[in-house]
């Protein structure tokens, strides 16, 4: 994986707005570009309101409702949904909670869920861990809804990680001038965890073509 990075930083600098990329590894290494630059979160703060939830179920099953909000919330990316349980579970702090246990350094709660802001190498350290965060009961549930994003939604990261074998559980985020994905990618045992956040690029299209492009050249094999 060493050998892309250089390869994909490049890249980054050479499309249009701006580009962030973060690879986090399990010995606790942050490589990338623009590591710390501060991005609208737009739908990637639905993955930590996801956390935010299992974390408050610890010791009990979900109910019917949470069930009804989540499962939309992470595999349609439904606004609705997220509106909801931001609302009902704390509002900033939930985001301030899951940033605390992920040890992400520079989150900033705005006090509205789709404009957190977030950078690269926070996300990548709360996808390398982002199912160890929820509590063991929920574990499985976490991994099912973030490997089920429907199929219109899975570009960028997740096919080019699919294609070398990864198994990809991720979210994403995008609106006019955003488009975003950060990913937990495993194979033979190991972990990884990849970030790609940009911005006032040419359209989403455009943007869904950098992150695949970020992937390809990070995990060149």
């Amino acid at each position: 994986m060493s050998a892309g990075l250089p390869a994909a930083t490049k890249y980054a600098q050479q499309r249009a707005g701006t580009v962030a990329w973060a690879v986090a590894t399990e010995d606790g290494r942050i490589r990338g570009a623009n590591l710390t630059v501060q991005f609208r979160a737009a739908s990637m703060g639905k993955a930590m309101l996801l956390v935010a939830v299992l974390r408050h179920a610890a010791t009990r099953p979900l109910t019917t409702r949470e069930h009804e909000l989540l499962r939309p919330m992470i595999t349609e990316s439904d606004n609705d949904a997220a509106r909801e349980v931001y609302a009902q579970y704390g509002g900033d702090a939930a985001f301030q909670s899951v940033a605390r246990a992920a040890r992400m350094q520079h989150l900033t709660p705005v006090g509205a869920p789709f404009e957190v802001r977030i950078t690269a190498a926070d996300q990548a350290r709360l996808f390398l861990r982002i199912d160890k965060l929820v509590p063991k009961r929920h574990r499985a549930y976490a991994r099912e809804l973030l490997g089920g994003i429907i199929k219109p939604q899975r570009w960028g990261i997740a096919p080019v990680a699919e294609r070398r074998g990864f198994h990809v559980f991720f979210k994403a985020g995008w609106r006019k001038g955003i488009t975003h994905q950060a990913a937990l990618l495993e194979r033979d045992g190991r972990r990884v965890a990849l970030a790609v956040l940009t911005s006032d690029g040419p359209s989403v299209a455009y943007g869904q073509a950098t992150l695949g492009g970020v992937a390809a050249r990070v995990l060149n094999p």
